[in-house]
């Protein structure tokens, strides 16, 4: 097989069917056959030649010649390549992708230089129209919360088929409001927030959020060390960023929320997941976790409450992490993004709180507490030993610089949300909608032959696992695909989280009991069937 031209004779023919990568995806996966995202990007880089199976999967679903795709014989090629093949600059079109093309010479003329790794282009005019192709950045950078699988769905719904979406955390859909006090406060400022604020945010805020931190032990916290984002997703990336170089380690969860493996995938870095413990409520390894650090390891992430597991760590498991990242001498993130989302009169303990000596970036935010995720609103602050982590804290200063400031509206509502009488803590008591879900969710998928599940103790996410004897899931997706055409129901799949071991998915328990009963009978009923 030619390494070389393989790559091209792919983007070639996704061109001519007019197909996205999730597209091609999906026709494989309805074919019968899984292929991967990042396996499919890392084909178009020309960075891996795929084996022969692969190669049949993809020119099933592209609908072309196994032996055009895999070898480029000239009988078999789409019309495309042929006429492509004819014009003059066919050789520079297909030179190796990864090396660089020949350059004209200076001064000469009707010449076109390609850059490395664009896909070639299709014919026109007689001349050759470029085409642009993802950053290679994005090669191993995986959100698969809003994937191919989320991609069908909209497709169906588009048919008018109605999806119940249990896959992502988003509070409005299922009827819970923002309080009104919230909603009026911003109303009455909106004429004081025309302007940019302060990069770091607005004082009022930053003053709340540090008085904040102060109630939770968070150690050596001023208004200078807080930073407002649009949403503490926009402060994970920026942090990484800030944070990591090429060759860098990080230390994340598995399960994680997928984005601190994006973000420091993008950043340059690599995130190495250590596993949290599903025979132990699902908390962090340790033993697992020293076992990965090497002399490249720069941090640990700690996710707690954990997302998509709803563990909360106790004390213990948060103070023996801190001594890992005390002896390694790591920087800790902690995303504390649901700690006001705590039930079973259960406490949330900032491990910043437990580590004065080390310095820490806490990442907490409004979206879940109090119902206002489309907002944007979140925070992270710098705590501990700020003196080891100058340099760091001058890149962190630039990122913020650089977009100017985060949602000036938004910032407006912090002290009143921080404030005051938290209205979502009746959500989490007994009778209050976020518990009784949990406990009818759980109660049903405790029952359900083949499937286990720990009982979360935060957040609104649970975590099931089904039996391998039973069901023999292999594709994690396929298994979420599969629920989502038989049964129009949408979840998360395990692997989305990082988390390698088939056979799990995430279910979000937001809407209220009469949807989630409809859920669970339709998600027993396609278990009772399911062999995969």
């Amino acid at each position: 097989m030619s390494q070389n031209l393989f790559s091209d004779r792919l983007a070639e023919a996704m061109e001519k069917s007019d197909l996205r990568q999730s597209d091609l995806i999906r026709i494989a996966a309805e074919q019968g056959h899984k292929l991967g995202k990042s396996q499919l990007s890392q084909y178009l880089s020309g960075k891996v030649t795929p084996r022969a199976q692969a190669v049949v999967i993809l020119a099933q679903a592209l609908g072309v010649s196994e032996e055009w795709l895999a070898e480029g014989e000239a009988a078999s090629q789409p019309e495309a390549a042929a006429q492509e093949a004819a014009t003059p600059d066919a050789a520079a079109q297909s030179a190796p992708r990864g090396e660089s093309r020949q350059e004209p010479e200076e001064g000469s003329k009707g010449t076109k230089t390609m850059r490395k790794g664009t896909a070639t282009g299709r014919q026109g005019e007689g001349s050759s129209m470029r085409q642009f192709t993802k950053s290679h950045k994005l090669d191993n950078v995986l959100y698969d919360i809003r994937g191919p699988v989320l991609d069908e769905a909209y497709r169906m719904e588009d048919q008018g088929i109605h999806v119940l979406k249990l896959n992502i955390g988003n509070p409005a859909p299922f009827g819970f409001r923002t309080p009104d006090e919230v909603v009026k406060d911003m109303q009455d400022q909106l004429t004081e927030c025309e302007g940019y604020s302060n990069s770091r945010g607005l004082f009022t805020a930053r003053k709340a959020i540090m008085q904040y931190d102060q109630l939770k032990g968070i150690p050596n916290v001023d208004v200078e060390d807080i930073y407002t984002g649009n949403g503490a997703s926009e402060l994970i990336q920026l942090a990484m960023n800030a944070f990591m170089d090429e060759g860098d380690e990080i230390l994340v969860p598995s399960p994680d929320y997928p984005l601190w493996t994006a973000c420091a995938t993008l950043a340059g870095g690599t995130a190495v997941h250590y596993v949290c413990d599903e025979q132990a409520n699902w908390y962090p390894d340790i033993d697992d976790i020293k076992s990965k650090v090497t002399p490249r390891t720069k941090g640990i992430v700690v996710i707690n409450p954990n997302n998509p597991t709803g563990a909360l760590y106790p004390r213990e498991v948060l103070q023996e992490i801190v001594d890992v990242a005390r002896e390694h001498q790591l920087v800790i993130f902690a995303d504390e993004i649901y700690d006001r989302l705590v039930m079973d009169g259960k406490k949330h303990v900032s491990i910043a709180s437990l580590a004065p000596d080390l310095f820490c970036i806490t990442f907490n935010g409004l979206s879940k507490s109090h119902m206002v995720a489309g907002y944007r609103i979140g925070w992270m602050s710098l705590s501990g030993n700020k003196r080891i982590a100058k340099d760091l804290i001058d890149g962190i200063n630039m990122l913020s610089n650089m977009r100017l400031c985060s949602n000036v509206p938004a910032q407006s509502i912090v002290q009143t949300c921080l404030g005051g009488i938290q209205r979502s803590q009746q959500l989490l008591k007994p009778g209050g909608r976020i518990y009784e879900q949990r406990e009818y969710v759980y109660d049903r998928l405790s029952h359900m032959d083949g499937v286990t599940v720990t009982k979360p103790e935060a957040a609104f996410y649970i975590f099931p696992r089904l039996d391998p004897d039973k069901f023999h899931i292999t594709d994690d997706d396929q298994f979420a695909l599969d629920l989502l055409k038989d049964k129009h129901v949408l979840v998360t799949a395990g692997k989305g989280f990082n988390w390698e071991t088939p056979g799990y998915f995430r279910i979000v328990y937001l809407p209220r009991k009469h949807t989630l009963h409809d859920a669970m009978d339709a998600l027993e009923d396609f278990l009772s069937y399911y062999h995969q």
